[in-house]
Order: structure tokens, then C-alpha cells, then sequence
């Protein structure tokens, strides 16, 4: 009686398809089981939802930064209160100047504008800040701001008054001072009618107390309020552009 015998090369081949299966199995099970651990996995916590508020700046410096910030989230507070001289409010202006507790992040854009005074074409640089919703509606509660709770307006509609600027000596001090009219959150347009000397007059249209207005804007060191009620006709404040 004859015993087959198998050559080498029909072993080897067995042992390594037996090997080939044995690693197809184990692989089909990983992904089984990678699968079934994606399905109970715990899905990643939602990011926080925001209240989104912009305002111009000249720089991406520090101090233009947290001055910006304060204003974008003053336009966060009229809009959500709808009263755009909630400004004036003493208790309302001394929560926006607290801005940096609430902001979550801020970028930067730029935007295509023409400067109304020469009617050049440019770009403005923008801030835009992210604010922590949740915490914004607590403040705005706190104030007696949030939903379903109601202000009394305090002057809404703007309002259009003439002061003159002095201290412009370039172009540069031109742009900080109007950049910075025109990011302040009452003020809701801003117009250079002329300029003489080392100053412009410019109209500023103001929603709330403009009194108050030049209160608080006297209170940064960009313009400096140099009279409330001078004894010229036609103007209404003089101001003076810090160094």
C-alpha cells in the first residue's frame, strides 16, 4: 500500500491560506467591534451658542481690541433689547464695560468701504466677537433686560448734533478719530462736514442723552471733551483728539 506524501510547496500553501483566513476573521471582528464602540460612545459636548457683535477698529493692538470688544457687545444689548439709548443707563453701560467676561473668541475682517470724505475706496478692518449666550442672557436678566421683560426707552431715535474735533494733524489722527466716532455703540452714523486748521466739524447722528453720550466718551483717552455747551452757534460740543 502506497502513503502520499505532500511535497513542501503544497504544505506551505495550506499553512498560509489557513494564516490568510485566520487574519481576515480577526480583522472582520476589529471593525465589529470598533463599529459597536463608535455606537455607544458618548457624542462630543455642542459648542456654547453666541451672540455675534462687530465693530470697526483702525489696529489689531490691544487697546483698540478691548475697546472694540465693548462696543460689540453694546450692539448685542440694543439689539436685544430693542432701545437703542439703553446706553444711558448707568447700570447697562457699566455691564458692557465688563465685554471681556463674556467674549468666547474674536476674528478679524476686512471690508471694502469708501471714505465719505474723499470718496476714496479702502478697507476697514473689523472686529467680530463671539459672546457667551448663556451668560449674556443672565446679565441682561439682571437688568431687567431678558425675554419677556420690557425697558422704558431712553430717546431712541438718533438724534443729529454738530461738534468740531480738534487736535488733527494727519491723516492718520483723522482716521483714529473718526474710526472711533463711528464705533461707539449711541452713535448711529457719523459725517465730516469741514475741516479748517488743525480741526473738522462733524455731524454725529446720537441715539439716547447726548450729554450723557459725551459723559461717557469722555471717560477713554481718544477724545477729550473740551466743552459741553460752547457759546458757538451751530456746534454743540468741542472736542479735542488725545496724542
Amino acid at each position: 500500500m502506497r502513503v502520499p506524501v505532500l511535497n513542501a510547496p503544497s504544505l506551505f500553501a495550506l499553512t498560509w491560506a489557513k494564516v490568510r483566513n485566520d487574519l481576515w476573521n480577526a480583522a472582520c471582528a476589529c471593525v465589529l467591534l470598533v463599529l459597536a464602540l463608535l455606537c455607544m460612545a458618548t457624542p462630543l459636548a455642542a459648542a456654547p451658542a453666541t451672540y455675534t457683535g462687530e465693530s470697526p477698529v483702525n489696529s489689531q493692538s490691544e487697546a483698540e481690541r478691548s475697546g472694540a470688544i465693548k462696543n460689540a457687545l453694546a450692539k448685542v444689548v440694543i439689539e436685544r433689547s430693542g432701545d437703542a439709548g439703553i446706553l444711558a443707563r448707568d447700570e447697562v453701560a457699566k455691564a458692557v464695560a465688563k465685554a471681556e467676561q463674556y467674549v468666547l473668541q474674536y476674528r478679524y475682517r476686512r471690508d471694502a468701504v469708501v471714505d465719505p470724505a474723499s470718496n476714496a475706496a479702502g478697507m476697514q478692518l473689523i472686529l467680530v466677537a463671539e459672546f457667551d449666550r448663556a451668560a449674556v442672557d443672565r446679565m441682561l436678566d439682571g437688568l431687567g433686560l431678558g425675554s419677556g421683560q420690557t425697558s422704558t426707552p431712553v430717546s431712541a431715535a438718533a438724534v443729529d448734533h454738530r461738534i468740531w474735533i480738534s487736535g488733527i494733524h494727519s491723516a492718520e489722527d483723522y482716521a483714529r478719530g473718526m474710526g472711533y466716532l463711528t464705533r461707539q455703540a449711541m452713535v448711529r452714523e457719523a459725517w465730516p462736514l469741514e475741516a479748517r486748521g488743525d480741526g473738522i466739524l462733524v455731524k454725529v447722528a446720537v441715539a439716547g442723552d447726548f450729554s450723557r453720550w459725551l459723559v461717557r466718551l469722555g471717560e477713554e483717552a481718544v477724545l477729550q471733551v473740551n466743552s459741553a455747551n460752547p457759546p458757538i452757534d451751530g456746534i454743540d460740543a468741542t472736542l479735542v483728539l488725545q496724542p
